[in-house]
């Protein structure tokens, strides 16, 4: 028996890996984005940045010295802006890749299934057709069969 095969053959990868390698692969920068982006976005740095706003508003208030406010101005206004925001976006666009190979794995997967749906739903109309042809060759050895036992039914009422 012939076995049919889709056309499309899709070995899954596992996009955690391949992900992981393209970043050790991208070399120092792309780490050091990743490393900021992974840490700069949670509650530690927030609360480390809300402690540097309320060190600027006392430095403001006149509590502390102005170097401290000049030097907080510039480390909120300017290092942080300027510096930590576009090292966030090569990070997140580093991060977002992620997301493209598990679009493209899913897409793969889908396409693979439908592939392989095809070739289901062919076997299953050959398979229809060839019960159509039994269910037609046996209505016609039932028939044939039927017609001889009346036949033999008549010789039989005719003899007796």
């Amino acid at each position: 028996m012939k076995k049919e095969t889709p056309l499309t053959q899709h070995i899954p990868r596992n996009v955690n890996r391949v992900h992981a390698a393209e970043i050790a692969a991208a070399g120092f920068n792309t780490q050091i984005a990743v490393w900021l982006t992974e840490h700069v976005g949670t509650m530690w740095t927030a609360y480390a940045f809300a402690v540097l706003a309320i060190i600027g508003l006392f430095a403001i208030l006149g509590l502390l010295s102005p170097i401290v406010a000049l030097l907080i101005a510039w480390l909120s206004q300017t290092f942080l802006q300027l510096v930590l925001l576009p090292v966030i976006m090569v990070g997140q666009n580093v991060l977002g890749r992620k997301s493209e190979l598990q679009a493209d794995e899913s897409y793969a997967t889908t396409m693979k299934t439908y592939a392989d749906i095809e070739v289901v739903l062919k076997h299953l109309d050959k398979q229809d057709e060839k019960i159509l042809a039994l269910e037609q060759l046996i209505k016609v050895q039932t028939d044939s069969i039927l017609s001889i036992v009346q036949d033999l039914a008549k010789d039989t009422t005719q003899r007796g």
